[in-house]
C-alpha cells in the first residue's frame, strides 16, 4: 500500500472526509475506511459481506468505498491491508495473495484461484446496478432479435448466453468475426438488442457493430469492466463488471471471464422470469430433445 492511501486511510480514520476523483465519502463511506484504517489486519480477513455488517453498510457502499480510494474493487483493496498488516508485523510476507508463482503446488493453484473468483464474483455482484440490470432484461425479454458481439474469451461468453436464450425460444445470434457483426448490425432496428461483451471497454471489434447497431435504433447493452470506456458511448445500458487484477499466470481473459459469466447467468434468469410461460415449455421441449444424448437410446440395441 502506497503512502498516499495510508495517509487517506489516517484522514478517514480521523474522522475527516477523505476524497478520490473528486467526490467527497458519504457517511456510511466513512465507516468503512474508518474500519480498515483502524484494523487493516482484521479487515483484511473479511469477505465483503463481513466489512458491509462490520461497519452496518452494505456490499455496494464496500466496494464503493474501495474505489474512492484508489482500487478497482474490494479484493484489490483486501490485498493492499493484508500487504499493510504484514509490514506492521515485522515485514512478513501478506497473508493474503492470489499471485501464482511457477513453482507453486496444484493445491495452492487450487485454493488461490478459487478466492480470487470468490471475490470477483462478489465484487461484481455488490458492483451491479440492477436498475440497468432490469432494463437490459426487460429490453432482452421484448427483443425481436438479439445480437451478441465478443472477441476471444469475451466471444465465449457471448456464445453462452446466446445459447441459453436459443433454450428458452428467443432468436439470438452470436458474432466473433468482426465483418458478420457488422454486416448483420446494420439490419437491426427498432425492437432489436445489440449486446456488446469487452472486458477493457475499448475493443474496437466490438464498438463497431455496437455503434451501427446503436445508429439504426436498436436498444444497445454493454457488459464491461471500464463504465467509462468507449463501448459506453453508444450502449443505452451499462453492466459492470470487476476489473481484477492480472498476473503473469493469470490474465486479464481468465479473470474477466468469471465476472461476464455472472452477468450473464443474471440476465438469462430475468429473461426466463418474465417470459415463464414460454421459457419453461420450451426449456421442457429441448431437455427432452437432448434426453437420448444422455443414456442409451430407448428401442435401440
Amino acid at each position: 500500500m502506497t503512502d498516499e492511501v495510508k495517509e487517506t486511510f489516517v484522514r478517514a480514520s480521523g474522522g475527516r472526509r477523505a476524497t478520490g476523483g473528486g467526490r467527497p465519502m458519504t457517511r456510511s463511506m466513512q465507516r468503512v475506511a474508518e474500519a480498515v484504517a483502524g484494523d487493516p489486519a482484521g479487515c483484511a480477513a473479511l469477505t465483503v459481506t463481513g466489512l458491509a455488517e462490520l461497519t452496518g453498510t452494505s456490499e455496494a457502499t464496500v466496494v464503493r468505498t474501495a474505489r474512492l480510494l484508489g482500487y478497482p474493487g474490494y479484493r484489490d483493496l483486501r490485498l493492499a491491508l493484508a500487504g499493510l498488516a504484514a509490514q506492521q508485523q515485522s515485514g512478513r510476507a501478506p497473508a493474503i495473495t492470489t499471485d501464482i508463482a511457477v513453482d507453486d503446488p496444484i493445491a495452492d493453484v487450487v485454493a488461490k484461484l478459487a478466492y480470487d473468483e470468490q471475490q470477483t464474483l462478489a465484487d461484481t455482484a455488490a458492483g451491479l446496478d440492477t436498475v440497468q440490470l432490469g432494463a437490459a432484461v426487460a429490453a432482452l425479454a421484448a427483443a425481436r432479435r438479439t445480437d451478441v458481439y465478443g472477441i476471444g474469451a469475451s466471444g465465449l461468453v457471448a456464445q453462452d448466453l446466446t445459447q441459453k436464450l436459443l433454450r428458452i425460444g428467443l432468436i439470438a445470434h452470436a458474432h466473433s468475426d468482426p465483418h458478420l457483426a457488422v454486416t448483420n448490425a446494420v439490419q437491426l432496428r427498432a425492437g432489436d438488442v445489440a449486446l456488446a461483451i469487452t472486458h477493457s471497454g475499448s475493443t474496437g471489434d466490438v464498438i463497431e457493430p455496437l455503434r451501427a447497431a446503436f445508429e439504426r435504433g436498436a436498444t444497445t447493452i454493454a457488459v464491461t469492466g471500464r463504465p467509462d470506456g468507449p463501448v459506453t458511448q453508444y450502449a443505452d445500458h451499462v453492466l459492470t463488471t470487476s476489473t481484477s487484477r492480472e498476473s503473469e499466470l493469470r490474465p486479464a481473459a481468465m479473470s474477466s471471464r468469471t465476472s461476464q459469466l455472472l452477468v450473464v447467468d443474471c440476465l438469462f434468469v430475468g429473461v426466463a422470469q418474465r417470459t415463464y410461460e414460454s421459457a419453461a415449455p420450451a426449456l421442457a421441449a429441448s431437455y427432452e430433445a437432448l434426453a437420448h444424448r444422455h443414456g442409451p437410446l430407448r428401442g435401440r440395441p
